[in-house]
C-alpha cells in the first residue's frame, strides 16, 4: 500500500482526503491544527506546520511517504515540491511552484518573459506603497503576496483609504510583503477554473464564471459555474497563454487553479495560476458537471500512479459551486433556503455550528460553509448565481 502525504487539512480538503484512502492508499494528513475535519478520514495525522520544509522533510523520510499532495492550498504547495525534489518524489521543479505561489516572484517573472501584466510593484512599507500610489494616479488592487481566497485583497480608488488596505494585506502575508498593481476594468465575468497538465500539455481546461456578493465584497467570489459564458475564442487564447508560462517554467504534470479577465482593451490579463486543484468546491464542481474526477487524477499523479488515462470531456449538466456566508456579524442561527434552490443542492458541508460567531462576508476566511448546485440550464443558473441572496439566507442574532 503506498503512502500518501496530504498537506492540510481543512473542510475543503476533506474531499481528497476521503477519496485518498477509497483509492486505497494509506493516507497521512498534516497540519498545524488538530482540529481540521480532514484529518479523521486518514490514517494518521502529525501535527507540524505545512509552511516548515525541513520539519515536512523530516517527517516524509521518516514515514518513508511515496508522494506529497498539497490539494487547494497554495501556501503549502512550494512545501510538497520542496520535499518531493529532495526525495525523488513526484513533483514539478521546486522554482516553478515558488514562482506560481509567490504574487511577486510571479509578476517578475511575467514581466521578464514579456507576458502581458498589470504594472505594480511589492511593497514591505507603507510610505513606499503610496508613493507608488501617488505615481500611478490609478485605481490600485492592494494584495498579500503569499495569501489566497482573497484573503486580504482590497480595491483602492482614494488615497483616504490606502492604509487600511496596506494593514489587511500584512495581516494575511506570512512573507509581511504586500503587492501593489493597476486595477485592470473587466468585461464579462472574471474567469477562474481548474486544469490539468500531463507530460507538459494542457490535457484538461474548465473555464468557470466567477460570481461576487456586491453587498459584501464584489472581488472575492461565492461561486464558480461551468460552463462558461465566454466566447470559445477567448477561452482557447487563455488556454494557449497559460501553457506558454508552463512551458516556459517547465511545469510537468498535475493540477493547477487559474484566474484571468478580459480587460476593456479587449486583452487577456492572467491573474494567477496557482499549482494545485482548486479550492472552494471547483473540483467538486466539475465532477458533478462532467464526470471527470481532478481530485483522482491529483492523488494518482502525486505517488506515480497515473500513467495513461481515457476520459470524455463532455457536460452532464451545468454545475456550480456557492460559498454560504453572512450579511453581518452575529450568531449564527440557520440557513433559509428557499425550495427553488434546495432541490438542486447536490454536495454540501457547514462550516459552523448553531451558536457559533460569524463575521460578514470579507473573503475566503469568513466562509461559512459551501455548496454544489446542479442545474438544467447554464442562464438560468447564471441569474440565479448573481442574485443568491433573494434565495439563501444566513439568519444571525446580534451579538
Amino acid at each position: 500500500m503506498k503512502k500518501i502525504m496530504m498537506l492540510g487539512g481543512n473542510h475543503f480538503q476533506v474531499s481528497a482526503t476521503k477519496r485518498a484512502k477509497e483509492l486505497g492508499y494509506y493516507v497521512i494528513s498534516v497540519d498545524y491544527l488538530p482540529n481540521n475535519p480532514a484529518h479523521v478520514y486518514a490514517d494518521e495525522y502529525h501535527n507540524v506546520s505545512t509552511i516548515d520544509k525541513v520539519a515536512i522533510l523530516s517527517l516524509a523520510k521518516k514515514l518513508k511517504v511515496d508522494g506529497i499532495l498539497s490539494y487547494a492550498s497554495d501556501v503549502s504547495a512550494s512545501t510538497a515540491a520542496y520535499v518531493s525534489e529532495k526525495l525523488g518524489l513526484p513533483t514539478n521543479p521546486y522554482d516553478a511552484v515558488y514562482t506560481l505561489t509567490h504574487k511577486d516572484a510571479f509578476r517578475d517573472f511575467m514581466r521578464k518573459e514579456r507576458f502581458l501584466t498589470p504594472q505594480g510593484a511589492t511593497f514591505t512599507n507603507y510610505d513606499e506603497l503610496l508613493s507608488f500610489f501617488k505615481d500611478i494616479r490609478k485605481t490600485i488592487i492592494v494584495k498579500p503576496i503569499d495569501s489566497s481566497g482573497s484573503k486580504g485583497c482590497i480595491k483602492v480608488v482614494a488615497e483616504g483609504d490606502l492604509l487600511v488596505a496596506y494593514e489587511e494585506a500584512m495581516r494575511y502575508s506570512i512573507a509581511k510583503v504586500v503587492i501593489g498593481e493597476e486595477f485592470i476594468e473587466k468585461e464579462g465575468y472574471q474567469i477562474d477554473g481548474d486544469g490539468f497538465v500531463i507530460d507538459g500539455k494542457i490535457e484538461l481546461f474548465f473555464v468557470m464564471d466567477q460570481h461576487n456578493d456586491v453587498e459584501c465584497n464584489p472581488h472575492a467570489p461565492i461561486g464558480l459555474s461551468y460552463p462558461s459564458i465566454q466566447s470559445e475564442d477567448i477561452q482557447e487564447a487563455a488556454k494557449e497563454f497559460i501553457q506558454m508560462v508552463f512551458t516556459k517554467l517547465g511545469i510537468q504534470f498535475g493540477a493547477f487553479n487559474f484566474e484571468y479577465i478580459v480587460g476593456t482593451d479587449k486583452k487577456i490579463y492572467l491573474l494567477e495560476i496557482g499549482p494545485r486543484n482548486g479550492g472552494n468546491y471547483i473540483p467538486d464542481t466539475i465532477l458533478h458537471a462532467t464526470g471527470i474526477s481532478m481530485i483522482d487524477w491529483s492523488i494518482k499523479a502525486a505517488v506515480g500512479d497515473l500513467s495513461h488515462v481515457e476520459y470524455s470531456n463532455q457536460l452532464l449538466r451545468p454545475c456550480t459551486s456557492y460559498l454560504v456566508h453572512a450579511l453581518e456579524n452575529g450568531i449564527f442561527n440557520r440557513i433559509e433556503c428557499q425550495e427553488e434552490i434546495e432541490k438542486r443542492i447536490v454536495k454540501q458541508t457547514l462550516f459552523v455550528k448553531e451558536g457559533d460567531y460569524v463575521e460578514r462576508f470579507r473573503n475566503g476566511a469568513s466562509t461559512i460553509g459551501a455548496m454544489v448546485l446542479a442545474f438544467e440550464d447554464v442562464y438560468r443558473m447564471k441569474e440565479k448565481m448573481d442574485n443568491m441572496n433573494d434565495y439563501i439566507r444566513v439568519l444571525v442574532d446580534s451579538n
